[in-house]
């Protein structure tokens, strides 16, 4: 696995590979951690924050427990009429997170090791269902998920596609992040899935 350096950007979401990222970016650190990936075309690297980090200032806490994350390229950007900057990014390659430091500021930098993305895999007859019902939830969801390339064929791509829009537990959706197991993810998703449909059918 090769190691890189990339800002973070600890969050109370979790970003998958091919997923839209949209933000609101207000603080000083993420401004010029943005302003600097858009003049020089890199990435930021998304990890999923602690309930603790989104309450008070706690720095070791920030995201210490979920230790895997996804790089993010900036796709699109606009400045509101509030005067924040919104942001659209998309995610990309998985990262592990070795070492990490906090800059004055307060952005965190991080070593990372990349983590080999997954290779295309046919999707399982069982689960085309599934990905029916996905084609049908994206195109309700609009504007975020209409430039997205799609691949309902493909059980990676559809495995991250419904943990991201399932309305399950962030535990839930970094498990399935740091699932490597397309099928595997899929099998964990369906249980939830048919949760979720339950209830909204109550």
């Amino acid at each position: 696995m090769s190691t890189v350096s990339v800002p973070l950007f600890p969050l109370r979401t979790v970003l998958f590979p091919d997923g839209p990222l949209p933000l609101r970016v207000f603080e000083p650190r993420y401004l010029d951690m943005i302003s600097r990936c858009m003049k020089d075309e890199t990435s930021f690297g998304v990890v999923l924050a602690t309930p603790e980090a989104e309450s008070a200032n706690v720095a070791d806490v920030a995201f210490s427990a979920n230790r895997i994350g996804t790089l993010a390229t900036i796709t699109d950007w606009y400045q509101g009429s509030d005067g924040i900057l919104g942001v659209t990014a998309c995610g990309g390659q998985r990262f592990s997170v070795d070492s990490y430091d906090r800059e004055k500021d307060g952005l965190y930098v991080a070593e990372v090791r990349l983590i080999e993305p997954e290779e295309p895999q046919a999707l399982p007859e069982e689960y085309k269902s599934m990905a029916s019902l996905l084609e049908v939830v994206l195109d309700d969801l609009g504007l975020l998920y209409t430039e997205l390339r799609k691949s309902y064929d493909d059980a990676t791509w559809v495995g991250h596609r419904f943990a991201e829009v399932l309305p399950i537990s962030l535990d839930e959706k970094q498990h399935c992040l740091e699932l490597s197991d397309p099928v595997g993810r899929l099998e964990f998703l369906r249980p939830l899935l048919r949760s979720v449909r339950q209830e909204t059918a109550q």
